[in-house]
């Protein structure tokens, strides 16, 4: 078929009978940019002594003047993966070498009977862990720094890396 055969066949499959209704023009659209992928890791390793781990980094807190960063999660959990990835980038390890002592817990599946080191959790006043990952901010004589949000972190995963970062700082400085 030729050319000419082929713009008559579509030109005809174009017309109409009756007035043509004006068609309003499409805005044009942005592609949505892929997300960057978010980062992963597996820090949430079962220790014969997590509370020891813990006294531990209290212990090199009281040396150094820092922080107790405790994160209690599971490498099951993609939003404790998530977070452990965050701090494992760069940015994140130079603010954790300046303020924190990093320790991390493994507490299995707590919602399904199959907790680990929950006595940690209870030691800083907070009795039930509702979900996961859970981030504990401790002065160095295991105070916690944030009660209210140390059990908010569920939606780590969903969370930016700035976000996360900001709440971090602030808790390195908070007054308690």
């Amino acid at each position: 078929m030729s050319l000419l055969a082929v713009a008559s066949a579509l030109a005809g499959c174009a017309t109409t009978s009756g007035p043509v209704a004006p068609v309003a023009p499409v805005a044009a659209v942005a592609p949505t940019p892929p997300e960057a992928p978010r980062p992963q890791a597996r820090s949430y390793i079962v220790s014969d002594n997590a509370m020891g781990d813990v006294d531990a980094a209290l212990e090199r807190a009281r040396a150094s003047g820092k922080r107790v960063l405790l994160v209690m999660g599971a490498n099951w959990c993609s939003d404790s993966r998530t977070l452990a990835g965050w701090l494992e980038t760069e940015r994140f390890a130079a603010l954790i070498e300046r303020k924190y002592e990093l320790v991390f817990v493994n507490i299995g599946m707590p919602r399904t009977g199959d907790g680990h080191n929950l006595a940690i959790a209870r030691r800083f006043g907070l009795p039930e862990l509702p979900g996961l990952p859970n981030v504990l901010v401790l002065t160095a004589d295991g105070t916690l720094v944030n009660p209210t949000t140390a059990t908010s972190w569920r939606n780590a995963e969903s969370r930016s890396g700035d976000a996360i970062y900001e709440e971090l700082a602030m808790l390195a400085d908070r007054g308690v």
